[in-house]
């Protein structure tokens, strides 16, 4: 049984993974941090992270970025594997994160899920074959009406999954009306659409002579994120200080 501390427990995300523990029968949330309260767990709650003495195997992130900081300085201090799901990190927050995977296990990815994470490894051996037959590539990501970035992380770390895979010879195009001129063969298109509820939806549009090749992932709760999150920190736990990804996780389920 694996022993976990949810960091952000009393949050929508907190809640959704503690759902899903609770009828895991590998995983148990054994503590839980969070600053707000008016919300029961079954298990202790500590309004900060260096107040928590409970003992566990791993800890997952998903709280508000000013809290990361703290939170690594605690994994490294007790040597605990940590699950970082939370995003806007600053730069300097990115460097500590590559320092504590330096000390313990830190698995930090663009997106938590297993489909989307799962889509990256189809596009790259799709992208070998297609962009050499010459099929221009273009991604169109879809989300609410509430989300403040775009184009998304997800849809770049499609993008770049891609590029990898093609030795890193495409750049990115995000905006077509600026300039009058035809497509380049070496580029990857990258459309950002906002409307309504939508969680999620990516499409890859492989577009070549008389045949198109489209691979779609659509996320219909923010719960896919939260089984992402809990296959991960089963995966962490008891793992070597290194810098970890939601492709390690899928490897190890192969």
């Amino acid at each position: 049984m694996v022993r976990m501390i949810m960091h952000g427990c009393n949050g929508k995300m907190g809640q959704v993974i503690t759902e899903i523990c609770r009828k895991d029968s590998e995983i148990e949330i054994v503590a839980g941090v969070d600053p707000y309260t008016g919300v029961e767990n079954a298990y202790p709650v500590f309004s900060s992270i260096e107040e928590c003495e409970v003992e566990a195997d791993v800890v997952v992130d998903f709280a508000a970025a000013g809290a990361v900081d703290s939170l690594l300085d605690y994994c490294v201090k007790r040597r605990l594997p940590v699950v970082l799901c939370t995003t806007g990190l600053n730069e300097a927050q990115l460097a500590q994160v590559e320092e504590t995977g330096r000390q313990v296990a830190v698995l930090k990815s663009a997106n938590m899920s297993l489909g989307v994470n799962t889509l990256m490894d189809l596009l790259k051996s799709a992208a070998k074959v297609l962009a050499t037959a010459g099929f221009d590539i273009e991604i169109v990501e879809k989300h609410h009406n509430q989300k403040v970035d775009a184009p998304s992380g997800t849809a770049l770390a499609l993008a770049d999954s891609i590029n990898e895979a093609l030795d890193q010879a495409y750049e990115y195009k995000y905006d077509r009306t600026q300039e009058r001129k035809k497509r380049d063969k070496k580029e990857i298109g990258i459309q950002a659409v906002r409307g309504g509820s939508i969680v999620g939806e990516h499409e890859v549009i492989f577009a070549g002579m008389d045949e198109v090749i489209e691979m779609k992932h659509t996320a219909y709760s923010k719960s896919i994120f939260g089984k992402g999150a809990v296959e991960a920190a089963k995966f962490l736990a008891g793992k070597p200080a290194g810098r970890y990804d939601m492709k390690d996780v899928i490897a190890a389920g192969k």
